[in-house]
């Protein structure tokens, strides 16, 4: 079930906030906002945007992590921490420049991570761009000591076949070693370090008294069969083949990840972190077109899938795509851990032509016996949506900006609920800070954590204490 925003914008003008209510009536092509133009629901107030630092403002911004009063947002160009001990106020502590996309961020300690799926011509934080096919090359996980949050220092580099689009972290149960999976995926024939069939993900193991240790100690194929062979349809009806992982959420404390994995969704236990087993598979060539991300409920018994219909770059929050497709997907995981689809889920407030827009990442807010998280949609901007019912979600509020100047080139990376806010990672514009006033959310103020990486969940309980996003 869809909820939108009612129409009735002619009162707007450009570079003004508009709060509209959210109603229930049909996506109108009046909807798109006029460039520059902020619309929010009555339930949400948009409480500070930080721009992108100078050193890092001609490439975009990515993910984040979060931990104590700071956060860390990445960029294809390096890093940047904030200081959000004031989120009315967040200030820049400082800006790494350190090129190679994406960037993927997750902190543990003093450890920052952040993944490289970019081909360079070697490790450092001087390199420049070397083809893969350049058996020299280098891409994988550079590690940070980020103990002085004003300098941090580059520690260590872990080479990874195929480099790391995304990373996930796996404390272990002893404290000592963190694990980190890798996943990414595209071989070629032409790459001597990213081969074909590529059907695995990496395994690192970080031993926390001795960082600079780290390494590869595992590449477990999760596909044996070779996974989706994908159906070579046009866009946007095709389906991705599967080639690795492009993002897994793990779940330590139950055991579980769940893996987007291209042409495939999966859960996995790992239980024992260097040999994960796949418990299930799942795929739909109906509506799917390349797995993305995944996000557990708080109970660990549903998976949110996303679904990044052409790759983040194109417009598909439009009546011509429709509600299925670029969309998130419910499952339950039923009795002797099977996926069991339940519905879609998606935005209906239609986009321009020129926004790209369409499902990416997100985490829960930590409202206990309800499933409800935060979703960035590209310039689809922010939602807020109660998966409760599994069969029936229905959006509960909203943040979005009118169309960026470049074409299919803008809008929100990431949204993610921390400590009573919502923070959100704009390509362009910089760290939004968000906050929702709603008596279905608001419980959430009382839940506070001291570590959030969206990508390795931890439960929450009502009144404080609750890990959301680590351990």
């Amino acid at each position: 079930m869809f909820t939108l925003r009612r129409s009735g914008r002619a009162l707007a003008v450009a570079g003004a906030a508009v709060v509209l209510a959210l109603s229930a009536g049909p996506a109108q092509a009046a909807d798109v906002l006029a460039p520059d133009e902020i619309a929010m629901s009555a339930n949400v107030t948009h409480v500070a945007n930080v721009p992108t630092p100078a050193a890092l403002t001609g490439t975009i911004n990515t993910d984040m992590a979060f931990q104590g009063d700071y956060a860390y947002v990445g960029n294809y160009g390096g890093f940047t921490i904030f200081d959000i001990g004031n989120p009315k106020q967040p200030a820049v502590v400082s800006s790494v420049v350190c090129p190679g996309s994406q960037m993927d961020m997750s902190v543990y300690g003093d450890l920052l991570f952040g993944s490289v799926d970019s081909s360079r011509n070697n490790d450092s934080c001087a390199s420049t761009a070397q083809p893969a096919s350049v058996k020299e090359s280098w891409e994988g996980v550079r590690i940070f000591d980020v103990s002085d949050k004003s300098n941090p220092k580059y520690i260590k580099s872990v080479e990874t076949n195929c480099g790391s689009h995304t990373h996930t972290l796996v404390p272990d149960k002893t404290g000592e070693n963190v694990y980190i999976y890798v996943s990414s995926y595209s071989p070629s024939a032409a790459f001597p370090d990213c081969q074909p069939p590529h059907d695995l993900i990496s395994i690192i193991k970080v031993p926390l008294k001795n960082p600079t240790a780290a390494s590869v100690v595992a590449a477990p194929v999760l596909f044996p069969d070779g996974g989706n062979p994908g159906d070579k349809q046009p866009y946007p009806y095709g389906t991705s083949a599967t080639t690795g992982c492009h993002d897994i959420t793990a779940y330590p404390e139950k055991g579980l990840a769940a893996g987007a994995c291209m042409g495939d969704g999966i859960l996995m236990d790992i239980r024992d972190p260097e040999h994960p087993k796949v418990l299930d598979v799942v795929r739909d060539d109906e509506n799917f077109a390349f797995w993305h991300s995944a996000t557990f409920n708080n109970d660990g018994t549903k998976v949110v899938f996303t679904d990044e219909l052409g790759g983040g770059g194109a417009a598909t929050c439009n009546e011509a795509i429709g509600p299925n497709r670029g969309a998130d997907a419910i499952y339950d995981i039923a009795p002797g851990n099977k996926l069991t689809f339940k519905s879609y889920f998606k935005i209906g407030r239609y986009q321009a032509d020129t926004e790209n827009c369409v499902a990416h990442n997100g985490s829960l807010i930590p409202v206990k016996g309800r499933d409800i998280m935060v979703q960035a949609w590209y310039q689809g901007g922010v939602s807020i949506w109660d998966f409760t019912d599994s069969a029936h979600p229905q959006e509960i509020g909203y943040f979005e900006r009118g169309p960026w100047s470049q074409p299919l080139s803008g809008g929100f990376w990431s949204a993610y609920y921390y400590n009573g806010y919502i923070y959100g990672s704009d390509f362009n514009k910089g760290l939004d800070v968000l906050r929702i006033n709603d008596p279905r959310t608001n419980q959430a103020n009382s839940v506070k954590t001291d570590i959030l990486n969206v990508q390795s969940q931890g439960s929450y309980r009502e009144h404080g204490g609750g890990v959301p996003g680590g351990h």
